[in-house]
């Protein structure tokens, strides 16, 4: 892809730029409770998203999406939000440069990934972590990793429309290789965690269903949320999300909370606990405990916060029946996208054949596997940007 981006770059814009890369990420386990300020575990892996830059003195932008094949222009004082539009990520964060101090000039930029489209490894997050790692290095702004952070994901927020968490961007930003971030959602602080897995593997399986009530359902589960917290203040009046209550205590909130908030309540405070348990067991070298919590996890978010579906339920179930999977579970917000599988590598061919079978059979659907391999967070790796 570096060298397609370069090529490509160098035909439209005459010049030679200079490259950021920004990766995709997984997330080992952690689900649905970075909205809760709890604990999240992802890690950045090798696909991600490419950008190519250099100044031109046209006084306006001049944008290609490889992806897209679609070419876009604008002038730096015409910023405005273009509805669904793959544009949005480079004006969102532009205008959150400039809201910074910054006044960046007029730029050619090339922009091509490597990510599946549909597989859940959050391209959004790395395309504008991507775009800011590009800016910011080819106008040299000192600008921390963890600022680019808060630009990519308030500039979701305005310019896609996306009300998304801190977790994707800064898994992007800040991974390293052959490790995943314990990453605290509510002080936005990380602990690197050497992730070891000798012959295991980390493969997704992309259902390749999204159902429509994603939206709606988000909404119900994060007002459960809060409606829980507000209730259980009256025994617990330090609180201020579910993350501050211990697992020790779901028994004695089981009789506080009515039973319709308790099992989204009870995920939020187990996952957390998970979370925690996961990074211990990682440190360890204890993959089989780590590949348990994971299929408590799926059980979780399937029985408890009610957001797995049918595919995924059917692909969890049927990995977690096979002798070399340690552990199996979906994996992002839920109602589609894919599972993450622990397997034995040597059983690599044997998996993707049962699987393959049992779902087309099953959904008349054939899934795709992603290996992943975890890799380091975004950087510059082509810097030599000179015009012609």
């Amino acid at each position: 892809m570096t060298e397609r981006i370069l090529e490509v770059f160098q035909d439209l814009f005459s010049q030679r730029p200079l490259i950021a890369f920004a990766p995709g990420r997984i997330n080992l386990i952690g689900e649905h409770t970075d909205y809760q300020e709890g604990l999240v575990f992802p890690a950045a892996v090798e696909q991600g998203i490419f950008v190519a830059i250099g100044r031109n003195q046209k006084g306006y932008c001049r944008l290609y999406s490889l992806d897209f094949d679609e070419e876009y222009t604008f002038s730096l004082d015409s910023i405005s939000p273009q509805k669904g539009h793959w544009v949005n990520y480079v004006m969102g964060m532009l205008s959150q440069l400039k809201q910074a101090g910054f006044a960046p000039q007029s730029f050619d930029m090339v922009i091509g990934g490597t990510i599946p489209v549909g597989a859940g490894l959050s391209s959004s997050a790395a395309l504008s972590i991507a775009i800011g790692t590009a800016i910011t290095s080819l106008f040299n702004y000192q600008v921390s990793k963890k600022s680019l952070v808060l630009y990519a994901q308030k500039s979701e927020h305005l310019y896609a429309g996306v009300n998304c968490g801190i977790m994707d961007p800064y898994a992007s930003a800040f991974g390293k290789k052959s490790h995943a971030l314990l990453l605290d959602c509510r002080s936005n602080s990380h602990e690197e965690i050497p992730i070891n897995l000798g012959h295991f593997g980390l493969v997704l399986v992309n259902s390749k269903v999204k159902h429509s009530l994603t939206d709606s359902a988000y909404n119900k589960r994060g007002l459960a949320c809060e409606d829980s917290v507000n209730i259980l203040k009256s025994e617990f009046p330090e609180i201020k999300t579910l993350r501050d209550i211990d697992i020790s205590d779901l028994e004695k909130i089981e009789k506080i909370l009515p039973q319709k908030l308790f099992p989204k309540a009870k995920h939020v405070i187990s996952e957390n606990h998970r979370v925690s348990e996961a990074a211990e067991s990682l440190l360890k070298g204890d993959l089989a405990n780590f590949g348990q919590l994971m299929n408590s996890s799926h059980e979780s978010l399937s029985t408890d916060f009610e957001v797995s579906c049918a595919e995924l339920d059917f692909l969890a179930a049927k990995a977690q029946s096979l002798p070399y999977i340690l552990g199996s579970r979906m994996m992002g917000g839920g109602f589609g996208g894919c599972t993450l599988n622990l397997i034995d590598k040597k059983f690599l061919v044997d998996f993707k054949i049962q699987i393959q079978n049992s779902y087309q059979k099953q959904f008349g659907i054939i899934p795709d596997f992603i290996e992943v391999e975890l890799s380091d967070g975004a950087s510059v790796i082509h810097s030599d940007s000179t015009s012609f």
